[in-house]
């Protein structure tokens, strides 16, 4: 590789065990590698020490491949428009500050004090990005994906950008913990794709923080990046989750029982990470900054949404545009049971996309005021219920800003906004008529299903599931999970008496309401005369059966912080296909948590360090 993996000393912790490496080149660190694997990191000899089988798996394939599948790692092919054509922060000190004037600041991740190791990584994001997935599986590969080496070509930075959260403005936020790599093309799709590692250490945003984040916090964010795109809803994407070696000290819950834990990054994946907040800061500081409004929405347009350029009021578009994408993202949370959990502005992508899975959560039991963030926990802002409602604050925020920045007409940013609203509807009704193998949304159908559900405590997931075993004549005509299921005590079908009451046999009079309901939902069936095979294959496709419920990842992570990484790679394999039924997964992966489980840290309650 020559001198590209040449690291100089200062561009390494002076301490620890990073400087070891000095300048030697780091392709044939041996030293370097053999301690990567006896952390369970690539080339470890063991699956519980190691990838696990899903990660052999992925390696044989990306071999298989070869260099056919892309780029090496020193030749990915860089663009940096963002940094290019975007103004920067002229200060590059790497002190907290208030940053004025500017889009972003150049920035280096600080490496590490430990020896970083990869635990997993995508193969079909590495694709995405024109990179060869074989080089996951280089030693390197965890050092750049680290922060404790530098990646050939890159030109890291962090954005500046403010936000409203809980409704309050909070003044300048920014990448407190992200750095941006910079922009990739893959050459073969023209798709443009920006690496970002969240954890890498300090910026100039990073207020009290440490720039830091912990195994389970990036852990999470991996799973949900992947498992989020196999369900077919918008989302940054992640490459890899690495541990840097080293520990982190955090106080999950805010409640002064702080502890040291191991560190992580996830380096993440998507079109752009611009924000709202990015339009919202500089309106905020008066007409001194307002002028950056325009150049970041002019780059949105020119590289994310060209089609605007043309357009007579391409701001005005631009506005359209984040309304209806959002409102669909909206609506495909709402349909799937996903609660974010902290839709402050700042975390709401311009382009649409689910963006920083912080205390994230899919309904295990119906519940609509439930939230998984404790910090949310009083006021239940942005409980499943409220996320329409915190959508449009949300968009009317952007508006604003645009707006303040003189580049559209109020009159024509309140039509605009509109369609925020319209479009989460009219999405929301087809996702709940295909959830339900309807040719149209029936209301009144959909709203006595969602009532009985939450008296009976119903899981979310798994009864809309079990719907799709419903035939239209009666009883369950389901080819798929273990064939017709047996009429149970209650003459309700068996895998949805199993998804009601926690499991658990209903009265005899919440019993008999299932069965009223059961008999309205198969005439209405019949009513559309699809047949029952075509109308179930197509139902399936709209309601998984796989989504990472809290305990599964709990699992996952206390597993991982062992040093074991095996019920991580059995998930992710597991949530790959989310809509097949696969029979030969462990019943664990698609059930409800257990009892031991329901009120355990993480399962039940996150916080925003989570």
């Amino acid at each position: 590789m020559g001198g590209l993996w040449a690291v100089s000393r200062t561009s390494l912790r002076s301490s620890g065990p990073a400087a070891t490496w000095g300048s030697a080149q780091l392709a044939n660190n041996a030293n370097a590698a053999a301690m990567a694997a006896s952390r369970g990191g690539i080339g470890a000899s063991s699956g519980s020490s190691g990838r696990g089988t899903r990660g052999a798996a992925v390696g044989g394939a990306a071999a298989a491949v070869g260099a056919e599948a892309g780029a090496r790692l020193e030749s990915l092919p860089w663009a940096h428009t963002f940094v290019n054509e975007l103004p920067a922060d002229p200060n590059t000190t790497n002190v907290v500050r208030q940053v004025e004037g500017a889009l972003f600041t150049p920035v280096q991740p600080t490496p590490p004090d430990g020896v970083p190791y990869t635990i997993t990584y995508s193969a079909k994001v590495a694709r995405l990005l024109g990179l060869d997935p074989t080089e996951c599986e280089r030693p390197e590969f965890a050092l750049v994906m680290s922060g404790a080496a530098p990646l050939p070509g890159a030109r890291p930075f962090a954005a500046c950008y403010g936000g409203h959260q809980f409704g309050q403005w909070a003044g300048q936020l920014g990448d407190g913990r992200a750095i941006t790599l910079g922009e990739v093309v893959n050459p073969a799709t023209g798709g443009r794709w920006e690496l970002q590692l969240k954890g890498a250490g300090k910026t100039p945003y990073s207020r009290r923080a440490d720039g830091r984040a912990v195994l389970r916090s990036s852990l999470r964010e991996f799973v949900a990046s992947e498992a989020m795109a196999a369900l077919g809803v918008p989302t940054t994407r992640a490459l890899s989750l690495v541990g840097t070696g080293d520990k982190v000290l955090r106080d999950m819950f805010y409640n002064g029982n702080a502890k040291m834990e191991q560190g992580a990054v996830v380096c993440r994946v998507a079109p752009s990470f611009v924000r709202f907040g990015t339009f919202q800061l500089p309106v905020s500081r008066g007409a001194g900054e307002v002028g950056l409004v325009k150049m970041a929405a002019d780059w949105v347009i020119k590289h994310h949404m060209p089609h605007l350029a043309a357009e007579p009021e391409p701001y005005l578009g631009l506005l359209r545009e984040a309304c209806a994408r959002t409102g669909r993202l909206v609506a495909q949370w709402q349909a799937l049971g996903f609660v974010h959990g902290v839709l402050n502005t700042d975390n709401m992508s311009i382009l649409g996309l689910t963006i920083d899975y912080g205390p994230y959560g899919f309904l295990d039991v119906f519940d609509p005021d439930w939230t998984p963030n404790l910090t949310d926990a009083s006021g239940r802002r942005y409980s499943y219920r409220n996320q329409p409602e915190a959508g449009q604050f949300n968009v009317v925020m952007l508006g604003n800003a645009l707006l303040a920045a003189d580049l559209l007409g109020r009159e024509a940013a309140t039509e605009a906004l509109v369609g925020y609203s319209e479009v989460l509807s009219t999405t929301y009704n087809q996702l709940m008529a295909a959830k339900l193998g309807l040719k149209e949304y029936d209301r009144t159908l959909a709203q006595e299903l969602m009532k009985m559900m939450y008296t009976d405590d119903a899981d979310f997931t798994n009864t809309f599931r079990a719907l799709c075993d419903i035939g239209s004549g009666g009883g369950s005509s389901s080819e798929e999970g273990g064939g017709a299921a047996a009429e149970g005590p209650q003459q309700l079908p068996g895998r949805l008496a199993a998804a009601l009451n926690r499991g658990q046999p209903l009265s005899e009079e919440r019993a008999a309401a299932w069965r009223q309901w059961l008999q309205a939902y198969q005439a209405r069936l019949r009513a559309d005369g699809t047949p029952d095979a075509e109308r179930q294959a197509a139902q399936r496709l709209a309601c998984p059966k796989f989504i990472p419920r809290q305990h599964l990842l709990q699992w996952a992570i206390e597993a991982a912080e062992q040093g074991d990484y095996s019920e991580l790679e059995a998930l992710m394999e597991v949530l790959e296909r989310p809509y097949d039924e696969q029979p030969e997964a462990p019943a664990k992966y698609s059930a409800p948590p257990p009892p031991d489980m329901e009120g355990r840290p993480g399962v039940c309650m996150l916080s925003c360090s989570s």
